[in-house]
């Protein structure tokens, strides 16, 4: 990338240039950037169709080499692009002054210069524009995907914005979508039926998984796939359809032998345990399980036209030898069968099989059985992974096999497998090809690893609803990190990777939320006095905040502004405190202060932070009750003038950090605020977090604002939460936009 000192105005004026004889592709892009550009900053551009560029406008040329234009363009200018140069998925971006070039090696390579152009795109006080720019970009690794459930009906449009707005524009083209029994299945409505109704269960008996008849344990429910509801067929097709059009491929991962709950709600005489209360593994002894599975199979082959379906097939962990038909055989022989039998009949429909890969290995699952205990003292065996031997002899070398064992980290010292980079070794040993499942920024030794041919690349993982909420609150740092990894070998330093993640919020947010905050387009920001509520004396021993430390006075960023009060003319209070309850659930009793408002407001924006770390688990750990996963240290109390009162919940990880957020080492990023530096000592930075909270009653006045402190908020580990403070610094507010005056 060469940074040129020029810069291309985007406005009304510039047009963007098709062919004739234009491709379907060609017109897709350019729908794309007039889309963008109307929704995203206000500016309506036209396609126009040209047999040249023209001489006295400024241009936007996009497309493949066999664009003619862009082939004509990039023999003039002499710039190498071919169908191997750059290669496949990449292109070449050239903005100057007057013209915007993007030459895709094929038509993906177009669209991903589209992509890179979007992230270009600025808006600042000379307007919107494009810097100018020589880029010249190709992917580092083929697979590069993201693992989630299938959405619910509520939640297909946050799913079409992720893939739109965010897995497109950073570059991933495969999705791995977790099906199970949540599409209508004609062949097997029992199956739909049974997921529904397994799903209720479990959220109404608030748990996760079931357990086995002596408390064994059992595979994860997955049961807020789907929302815990059904699919119509047609709805899955156009997910697809969308997917594609959006150059990611749609992998549809179908659970089998494990993770089976689905095929066996109504079907547990085809389990390998009968008599548990939902069955989790089906009895690979049985004829019968695979023509139910086929049916299944085949379904979502005619409805999605996979070119890979993931198997499952992770985590056999049920007692090996009570099933009277599996008990005298090898379980190790017994998996390699099950996946030869669904590898031929996928095979035979032209998909190919991808499967998770911790029990085709002996050092990661263990020898042929291993102990296991329940809760209730009932002691069984567990069933292991293969020997290297029968890894090569019985497994078909075509299968992909999702490495999620690559963490060295997972290691336990009591667990005699182990978890690494030696695990990756097997893997290519055996002929297999592979790519990192569950996969994070912290990988270790990645430059080595990723450069060995059996790795194709990576797929970071979301194994909760697919919802705003939780990849917003747990996945974004992940999902930003691993499109580094995956697209360019020039990758983010870890340290900065929290900041750099946590700048991007606004803007992503912004994406996949599909809304603008009002302080987004301009309208009067205006702070509100509150230091009439300061707290007087601050708990020193909870709150280590040095007054010197802050910043005073007026304090702008970007569109937001606040006023900073000055401690020392304030006896040392330098924001509204509210403390949560220690251990027994007390705190004050005191009637918190009132901050007056008094107007009909747009937005409410507070600048607040928390006193010390507090908890914020994934959402996979109370799937029954995802916001929860978050402390509650307190709540926002907006009163209006009629009486009515809305609470605007305050959690940790959700829209509020501890104020040395940025010299902690793991520290996480906060989705639904902005992060803005109030301290003055570089040695000590302080951060508060910009929370933006869009009033929900146009029209009608906020009389008042109240912070009150959490008192014994119960965490997901059943514990309250250790005592904390909110540290409220100031206030602001997005008034309402007043109209002209008559003429």
């Amino acid at each position: 990338m060469e940074v040129l000192d020029t810069r291309f105005p985007l406005d009304g004026q510039a047009v963007i240039v098709l062919p004739p004889m234009a491709s379907e592709n060609d017109s897709f892009l350019a729908r794309f950037l007039v889309a963008e550009l109307a929704d995203r900053y206000g500016i309506a551009l036209k396609a126009e169709r040209l047999a040249t560029l023209p001489p006295d406008r400024r241009a936007i040329l996009m497309g493949s080499i066999a664009n003619p234009l862009v082939k004509e363009y990039c023999l003039q200018h002499q710039i190498d692009v071919t169908n191997q140069q750059p290669g496949p998925e990449g292109y070449v971006l050239q903005v100057s002054e007057n013209l915007v070039v993007i030459a895709g090696s094929d038509e993906a390579g177009a669209f991903y210069g589209l992509q890179s152009l979007r992230q270009l795109i600025e808006k600042s006080s000379a307007g919107v524009g494009i810097d100018g720019a020589r880029i010249r970009d190709w992917p580092y690794k083929p697979f590069r995907g993201i693992k989630l459930y299938l959405p619910g009906h509520q939640n297909i449009p946050f799913f079409k914005r992720f893939v739109r707005n965010f897995m497109a524009l950073y570059k991933y083209n495969t999705l791995l979508m977790e099906m199970s029994g949540a599409m209508r299945l004609d062949r097997h409505p029992e199956i739909n039926a049974g997921w529904e109704e397994f799903g209720r269960d479990l959220t109404y008996t608030r748990r996760d998984r079931s357990e086995g008849p002596h408390r064994q344990y059992q595979d994860s429910g997955n049961y807020d796939n789907a929302d815990s509801g059904v699919l119509e067929k047609e709805e899955v097709a156009d997910l697809v359809h969308w997917a594609r059009e959006h150059y990611i491929e749609v992998i549809p991962e179908i659970p089998s032998l494990t993770h089976s709950y689905y095929l066996l709600t109504r079907h547990r005489e085809l389990a390998e345990i009968p008599e548990a209360e939902w069955p989790d593994t089906y009895c690979p002894s049985r004829p019968e399980v695979y023509k139910l599975l086929f049916d299944v199979l085949d379904e979502y082959i005619e409805v999605m036209h996979p070119r890979m379906i993931h198997i499952g097939h992770d985590e056999w962990r049920m007692p090996w030898g009570v099933c009277p038909l599996c008990r005298d055989k090898d379980p190790r022989e017994l998996f390699a069968g099950d996946i030869k039998k669904i590898h031929d009949h996928l095979a035979e429909k032209g998909v190919k099989t991808g499967m998770w890969g911790d029990h085709l290995l002996e050092a990661v699952a263990g020898v042929r059985v291993s102990p296991w205990a329940s809760p209730s003292g009932y002691h069984y065996n567990a069933p292991g992974g293969l020997t290297a031997a029968q890894l090569r002899a019985l497994i078909p070398k075509d299968i992909l096999v999702f490495n999620w064992f690559w963490d060295e980290r997972d290691n336990r010292p009591s667990s005699p497998l182990h978890y690494g980079e030696a695990d990756d070794l097997l893997v290519q040993e055996a002929g297999l090809q592979q790519v990192y499942g569950n996969f994070t920024p912290d990988i270790q030794n990645y430059g080595r690893r990723s450069s060995r041919p059996s790795v194709l690349g990576g797929i970071p993982s979301s194994w909760a609803a697919t919802t705003e909420f939780n990849f917003g609150k747990d996945l974004l740092g992940d999902f930003v990190g691993c499109a580094s990894l995956l697209w360019s070998s020039h990758w983010i330093d870890r340290q900065q990777l929290p900041n750099i993640v946590q700048g991007m919020m606004p803007g992503i947010r912004r994406y996949l939320s599909g809304e603008d905050i009002p302080s987004a387009w301009g309208d009067p920001v205006a702070p509100v006095p509150i230091a009439s509520g300061f707290a007087p004396h601050p708990p020193q021993d909870l709150v280590r905040l040095d007054p010197d430390g802050l910043k005073t006075g007026r304090l702008a960023s970007g569109d937001l502004i606040f006023d900073l009060a000055d401690p020392h003319s304030l006896g040392g209070k330098y924001g509204v405190i509210a403390t949560t309850g220690g251990s027994h659930g007390e705190h004050s009793a005191e009637k918190p202060p009132a901050l007056l408002v008094g107007e009909d407001v747009d937005s409410l924006i507070f600048l607040h932070a928390c006193a010390r770390p507090a908890g914020n688990e994934p959402g996979y750990t109370y799937v029954f009750n995802f916001p929860d996963t978050a402390d509650l240290l307190g709540w926002y109390e907006v009163v209006y003038e009629d009486g009515f009162v809305a609470t605007i919940p305050i959690r940790y990880g959700v829209n509020i950090r501890e104020w040395d957020w940025a010299k902690r080492e793991a520290r996480g990023y906060v989705y639904w605020a902005e992060a803005i530096a109030v301290g003055d000592q570089q040695n000590t930075p302080v951060t508060f977090f910009a929370y933006e909270w869009a009033n929900p009653r146009l029209g009608k006045v906020v009389k008042e604002v109240r912070l009150r402190g959490s008192s014994g908020f119960i965490d997901t580990r059943g514990k309250v939460i250790s005592e904390n403070a909110v540290i409220l610094r100031a206030l602001s507010i997005v008034k309402k936009r007043g109209f002209p005056a008559p003429q």
